[in-house]
């Protein structure tokens, strides 16, 4: 997807590390590239010749950075989710994003520069979603149990939920 095809698109701030997030991320997803990236000349608050602002795209989706300087820092209130189609992405995901990071709970992670990422398989949604109550409850409550989604274990405790008894 073209920035002029993308109307609405994430910007990062980054403190210094713009080109160095964007090889890593285009590293980790299919479909990606970085794009332009600009760099700070003779005049300007940075060191001549490093990346100011610049666009990536992952997985088909693009993003804009800025190496902003150190004031603002990612927050959980912001963060992206991957879902995925089975056990091996999520473990292929979890683990490429998380390698210099930092684990969290229920699917979610930070990376090495701080951006927070939930790793989601589609069998969650299924579960936790399943027209039995028990069933979904059993399989959330097994999530928050969690730090990486096992597939495995969300199916486990669904079947072993116990339906009550009508009336």
């Amino acid at each position: 997807m073209s920035i002029e095809s993308q109307h609405i698109q994430p910007c990062l701030w980054f403190d210094d590390q713009l080109e160095e997030a964007a090889r890593f991320y285009t590293g980790i997803f299919p479909n990606s590239s970085i794009g332009h990236l600009s760099r700070y000349g003779e005049v300007g608050h940075g060191e001549p010749g490093t990346v100011m602002a610049g666009e990536f795209t992952l997985d088909g989706m693009t993003f804009r950075g800025i190496n902003g300087g150190p004031e603002f820092r990612f927050s959980e209130a912001v963060s992206f989710s991957v879902t995925c189609r089975d056990q091996s992405e999520v473990d292929y995901y979890w683990d490429s994003l998380s390698d210099g990071g930092e684990e969290s709970v229920c699917g979610w992670l930070k990376d090495r520069f701080g951006l927070s990422w939930q790793i989601v398989p589609t069998r969650l949604y299924e579960l936790v979603t399943d027209p039995d109550p028990a069933r979904a409850e059993a399989a959330t409550a097994a999530m928050l149990g969690m730090r990486r989604i096992v597939v495995a274990e969300l199916e486990a405790a669904a079947d072993a939920a116990v339906r009550p008894p009508a009336g």
